[in-house]
């Protein structure tokens, strides 16, 4: 295992990459589909692994957490992801070769070299994917055998949790990722990303909308807070954005990703026992059974946050940086840097690769020097444990939508080894092991959205869909508490679809594509898929509890949509039997 190599560090950074993307596999290709999954690959997953071997090359360690969700790691082990990515990676070599033809015969020589460029760094790509044997999964794997990164779970579908409407489906969407973690990584999970940083803490839930095929709202009843499904699955520490615990007013992410940083007033009870708030502490979540198995959380920094995700403010805004919208096509490539924010896409000029890898040092360096400053006071707050600065992104802003992303991450690691500081990276589960939480904290509702509500997933373009969620984790309660599939090859068989159905029409991608406009007719398009598939196989279970068997046309339907929907091949339908009454 590689050491952080200050073992008197008096500070600690930690960061936490999310890499995820919904289940897409089996479900269209271009422009929304299975290309996000291949681009992922190519631009930031391989030229992670990328970085983590550099490093370690030379003694050092990035040390993250790195979660990588159940569902992409399903997607990322699936058959037809290994066979097509190949396939891609040379569709782009090729392209680029015609690219370079093209800008040879137009005398653009700059243009064409950088054209070489990418035929380089996509048959990198491939030869790094052959070298693992097609498996990605395994070379993340193997990194945390060796100390490092750690990886990380989440939800097994990124399902919503607080907005999900049995306690009974959150338990399912945290121990199907741990089962999945455990298959393939090999370890169980230390750490959980909620997803979208979603936290609601327990008491009287009402539910937000009249579920379809009911004339009146359904009554409200005591819930469970998110955190003791996480205590159940013995996951350690999770974390939340910065208006969950400092009560000021604060950007959130994807406000920034969306053009500006639109401030969140968080207005808190704070009760007398709890410890003074700080961004730079870890905390154990309070709540009314709290105390059996406490869960750590990590707050989000946002001001180093902030030099990442602004494409204004921060770095990827810098104008010798690659530009990410503008492409040639047909290949895809681009050629162009970011040159201005504002700049219209016709005035954008030619991008320089060595200019911008060499820029990502000089930007290192002023992160390094950022996270030092913001620790300066709570290196000398009297505090037991270590100050501790948390910088959690989406995986997927490193190199694909900041291409030198990976660049910069991998100077950071090699500043921090070599700068003059006492400050040394550091990992969730090797901080918690070493140091006590500064106390317990109660947590309100909210997440790293916009405002820091719920109000990108429950939305007026998004109403419906939690009209029809809720009664389908209700039926497949009912279904998993009937008994009807134990000991009965048919019925559990019925019975494990049904729960892949709810699991991947639970997944907030779909209300966060609709709402954000990304990609809405493809959102809406897959949830009513995913939806009318759940009523096709939940017809099939009535079929079975009534006594008859399955005719030839039901087997047909069954094995369709368990061959285009096959995830989670050991799920368990026995996590959504109802629970006793939260008392």
């Amino acid at each position: 295992m590689i050491e952080t190599g200050k073992q008197r560090a008096s500070a600690y950074l930690t960061f936490t990459l999310h890499a995820h993307l919904p289940y897409v596999v089996n479900h269209g290709t271009w422009p929304h589909g299975l290309e996000w999954l291949l681009e992922a690959a190519a631009e930031t997953y391989l030229p992670l692994l990328r970085v983590i071997r550099n490093l370690e090359r030379d003694g050092l360690a990035l040390h993250a957490n790195l979660n990588i969700s159940p569902i992409l790691l399903e997607q990322l082990a699936h058959p037809v992801f290994k066979e097509e990515f190949p396939r891609y990676l040379e569709r782009k070599i090729a392209a680029a070769r015609e690219d370079e033809a093209y800008f040879r015969q137009n005398k653009e020589p700059h243009l064409a070299e950088t054209a070489r460029y990418w035929q380089a760094f996509f048959q990198e790509a491939l030869d790094d994917f052959r070298a693992l044997d097609h498996e990605i999964v395994r070379g993340f794997r193997e990194a945390a055998e060796r100390g490092l990164i750690e990886i990380i779970t989440c939800g097994a579908t990124h399902g919503y949790f607080p907005l999900l409407g049995t306690d009974e489906s959150i338990r399912a969407q945290v121990q199907t990722a741990v089962a999945t973690h455990q298959r393939h990584i090999g370890q169980h999970p230390r750490g959980i990303w909620l997803p979208e940083c979603a936290y609601r803490p327990a008491g009287l839930w009402h539910y937000p909308v009249v579920p379809h095929g009911s004339a009146e709202p359904w009554a409200p009843f005591e819930r469970r807070g998110v955190e003791e499904p996480l205590e159940d699955a013995a996951i350690d520490f999770f974390f939340v954005d910065t208006h969950l615990i400092e009560r000021s007013v604060m950007f959130t992410p994807y406000e920034l990703r969306a053009g500006g940083a639109v401030g969140v007033a968080a207005s808190l009870a704070v009760e007398t026992c709890e410890p003074e708030r700080s961004l730079y502490k870890s905390y154990y979540v309070d709540g009314p059974r709290a105390h059996r198995r406490p869960v750590t959380v990590f707050p989000r920094d946002p001001r180093t946050g902030l030099q990442v995700w602004s494409g204004d403010a921060g770095y990827p805004g810098d104008g010798r940086y690659l530009d990410f919208h503008k492409k040639r096509f047909p290949g895809g490539h681009r050629y162009w840097q970011v040159t201005g924010s504002k700049i219209d896409m016709a005035y954008k000029t030619p991008y320089y690769p060595g200019r911008a890898a060499e820029l990502t040092k000089s930007h290192a360096e002023h992160y390094v020097s950022l996270v030092a400053d913001s620790l300066k006071a709570a290196m000398n707050d009297g505090n037991e444990a270590p100050a501790i600065l948390c910088s959690p992104f989406d995986a997927e802003l490193f190199g694909h939508w900041w291409y030198e992303g990976p660049q910069w991450l991998e100077h950071v690691a090699r500043t921090m080894a070599h700068a003059d500081l006492p400050i040394a990276l550091i990992s969730g589960s090797a901080y918690h092991a070493k140091y006590k939480p500064s106390g317990f904290l109660a947590l309100p509702e909210g997440s790293w959205g916009k405002n820091g509500t719920h109000e990108v997933w429950l939305s007026p373009d998004t109403r419906w869909t939690w009209e029809y969620l809720y009664p389908a984790e209700v039926a497949v309660r009912e279904a998993a508490t009937s008994g009807h599939w134990r000991g009965n090859a048919q019925g559990e068989r019925i019975l494990k679809q049904l729960c892949r159905e709810l699991l991947l029409l639970e997944s907030s991608d779909w209300q966060f594509l609709i709402t954000t406009e990304a990609a809405r007719d493809y959102a809406e398009d897959r949830f009513n898929e995913h939806l009318a598939s759940f009523n096709t196989v939940h017809e099939l279970w009535k079929l079975h509890v009534a006594g008859g068997g399955l005719s030839g046309e039901d087997e047909t339907k069954l094995a369709a949509i368990e061959k285009q929907d096959s995830v989670f091949a050991d799920i368990d339908p026995a996590l959504w039997a109802k629970e006793k009454p939260v008392s």
